[in-house]
């Protein structure tokens, strides 16, 4: 964290919590998350905005946390991997990609959560194309990709 000159006050609500955090002006909302607030779930892979791993919500929406500048979240509600679970539950998005064994290495699997987190949100009985749309910016390695799929479908049905 940086002090002192050059460093920026930005007052954030992380997983429904307000904080503030002193950040250099070119610091990235994904370094604010891991490295200041110890909020390691979301991952550094690429670190240039091809992969997703970094995956978390900013007002609702998706965003790569390795592309967006710390200052540029002023005021705004993020929504990290740690977020999710609530009073010892998992989200049901969480619980189908355990049922579906949608992950194997599961350095993806948080970017891949946040992203159909989001989509059920706005879609909350999607299809196949809709999940496939929801993850396109997510890289899998691995290939689990059908599985990934499938628990995004499954969730929608756990939500109704």
């Amino acid at each position: 964290m940086l002090r002192g000159p050059g460093a920026t006050e930005v007052a954030l609500v992380v997983n429904g919590e307000a904080v503030t955090v002193q950040v250099a002006p070119r610091r990235t909302l994904l370094d604010t998350l891991r490295e200041t607030l110890a909020l390691t779930g979301t991952k550094k892979v690429c670190d240039e905005g091809t992969c997703g791993a970094c995956t978390v919500l900013v007002d609702g929406r998706p965003i790569y946390s390795c592309m967006t500048l710390a200052i540029t979240c002023e005021g705004k509600r993020v929504e990290t991997i740690e977020g999710l679970t609530k009073d010892g539950e998992l989200h049901p998005v969480q619980r189908a990609f355990i049922d579906a064994d949608a992950f194997q290495c599961g350095f993806c699997t948080p970017g891949q959560i946040m992203s159909v987190v989001a989509l059920l949100r706005e879609t909350p009985a999607p299809t196949e194309d809709d999940v496939r749309r929801a993850v396109a910016g997510n890289l899998c390695r691995c290939g689990a990709y059908p599985n990934i799929v499938s628990a995004g479908v499954n969730a929608g049905k756990r939500k109704r």
